[in-house]
């Protein structure tokens, strides 16, 4: 896998802004218009994020992932409402895999105790595709452990959440598919490992593996088996569940060390 530089500037990189694959055109003109016909009177703004995000997803492999700003807070019945969209546009688009929202709200967005979470997301991960674009709100962010934990600091709810639905899921297209969410999640949250002063800052899932083993070589094995497992073409693995639990545990004992 590629190498890191050993250097980097003081900012973290710009959110991507460069050309998006033509393929996925007609999507986003889809995702944009649906949304701001049957929700536009709630939404503040849609960002994209993620490989199409990137300019570098492959076609019915990649998701579609978009964070979703509301003017307010979502009640259970507007929530139920995106779920409808976000579900009758994964069914006509063959382009991606899956579409996945993230919900938040705008003064949530906003709020200075979020800085590090959605100030961090928004200036440096979305693009926004639709609506008011928030990040000029936020400075450029320098790399850090508190945005690593702020972005990541849930991993063992989530990932014992990962491990559990695994435990009761038979078909094997859905244990593919949470397979591969885990292992990506897990990936990224070997990231607050990471200490304050350390230029480099992970984007993709290989820059995480080496940045891992840079501190960590012992973890060769069980970073290789989880980054296969987070690339497309993966199988159901009989023991990936424990393994997942047993790296978690891991985790957590080496951020509270």
């Amino acid at each position: 896998m590629p190498g890191m530089p050993a250097t980097a500037p003081a900012t973290l990189p710009a959110a991507p802004h460069g050309p998006l694959q033509p393929i996925f055109g007609a999507l986003l003109q889809d995702v944009c218009a649906s949304l701001s016909t049957h929700a536009g009177n709630v939404l503040d703004g849609i960002y994209l994020y993620g490989s199409i995000a990137r300019g570098d997803a492959t076609p019915g492999v990649s998701d579609l992932d978009l964070t979703l700003v509301l003017h307010q807070p979502a009640v259970p019945q507007q929530r139920a409402a995106l779920e409808v969209l976000r579900l009758a546009l994964q069914a006509r688009h063959r382009e991606v895999l899956k579409i996945d929202f993230d919900i938040g709200h705008r003064a949530h967005v906003l709020a200075p105790e979020n800085l590090y979470s959605w100030g961090y997301w928004i200036k440096h991960q979305c693009r926004c595709v639709w609506g008011e674009d928030l990040a000029p709100h936020f400075a450029p962010f320098a790399p850090s452990r508190a945005i690593a934990l702020a972005v990541n600091g849930d991993f063992v709810p989530v990932l014992e959440d990962y491990a559990r639905r695994l435990d009761e899921e038979r078909a094997p297209d859905a244990i593919v598919r949470l397979q591969r969410e885990a292992a990506r999640k897990l990936i990224r949250s070997t990231n607050i490992l990471r200490h304050d002063g350390e230029p480099c800052w992970p984007a993709s899932l290989d820059e995480h593996v080496t940045l891992l083993l840079r501190r960590h070589p012992a973890m060769q094995a069980q970073a290789a088996y989880f980054l296969a497992q987070a690339r497309p073409g993966a199988t159901p693995a009989s023991g990936f569940a424990p393994a997942l639990r047993r790296f978690t545990q891991w985790l957590a004992q080496q951020q509270a060390s």
